[in-house]
């Protein structure tokens, strides 16, 4: 169970950026259209402002989790 939980910590580690990444890749290509408005670019700062803290934490537990840190340990 302690090796699920590493291996889980690493595709934490990686969901982070990857969510980022893709949120701020969407908000350029749709502010880039020539239809949109300042309502547009409003919204994505809002969705943006949002995710980055959830994305890091993401990222933080993703580390304490491959670090070992959840590991369950058998007390005799």
């Amino acid at each position: 169970m302690n090796a699920i939980k590493k291996y889980f910590g690493v595709i934490w580690m990686l969901l982070g950026p990857t969510i980022l990444t893709y949120l701020l890749k969407e908000a350029i290509h749709k502010n880039s259209v020539p239809g949109s408005t300042s309502n547009d670019l409003l919204q994505w700062g809002i969705i943006i402002g949002i995710f980055i803290p959830i994305c890091l934490g993401f990222m933080l537990f993703g580390y304490f989790s491959f670090k070992g840190e959840y590991d369950f340990e058998v007390k005799n």
